[in-house]
């Protein structure tokens, strides 16, 4: 069971899981406002409430940006950086103007994925894909702050997050990375 309503997350996290059924949370399923102090306080409640409300083993993830000429924002509140109820469009514009004239434009994506067993395992597994800000939006792959990240894995390129293909995005991203991780772990379990 993925802990979340967002169809992107479920896409991606679902191809990078192949070897693993993964469903969407049902509908009438509310998950616990995002109270924690860290990527990973955050997935795990949102892990734990959707392993009680449904009684499957259930993933979540909390990621997020974290601008360095920022100190680190807009990092756990990435998705309501411009606002509650903001876009990711209104995300990126406000990251963009706020980062706008800085010496240091460098950002680090920042992916948390727990697992929780109803009443048992609980596990988290965190990754980072590091790179800068471009100074404006390019590409119409990916989301929320693709556009304008471009990763260190392709600097010499110059392509953002939202250029590359899912392939590749899959494999230097923070995402992409944790959740190798968590497939891993899963596998090696009897």
């Amino acid at each position: 069971m993925l802990a979340s309503h967002n169809a992107h997350k479920l896409r991606e996290l679902g191809g990078m899981l192949d070897a693993h059924e993964l469903v969407p949370l049902p509908d009438d399923v509310a998950l616990p406002p995002e109270m924690g102090k860290t990527f990973e306080q955050n997935a795990l409640l949102k892990a734990e409430a959707a392993a009680r409300a449904t009684g499957l083993a259930a993933i979540a993830d909390d990621s997020g940006i974290a601008a360095a000429a920022l100190g680190g924002a807009p990092g756990i509140r990435s998705a309501r950086f411009a606002g509650e109820n903001a876009t990711d469009e209104e995300n990126l514009a406000k990251l963009l103007r706020e980062v706008d004239g800085a010496a240091d434009r460098s950002a680090s994506y920042v992916c948390a994925i727990a697992y929780v067993e109803p009443g048992g395992e609980r596990r988290v597994f965190v990754a980072s894909c590091h790179g800068r800000l471009a100074s404006e939006p390019r590409g119409s792959g990916g989301f929320g702050y693709d556009p304008a990240f471009l990763p260190d894995e392709h600097a010499g390129e110059g392509h953002t997050m939202a250029e590359l293909d899912q392939a590749e995005k899959d494999r230097i991203s923070h995402r992409g990375k944790a959740a190798r991780a968590l497939a891993g772990w899963l596998g090696e379990r009897p």
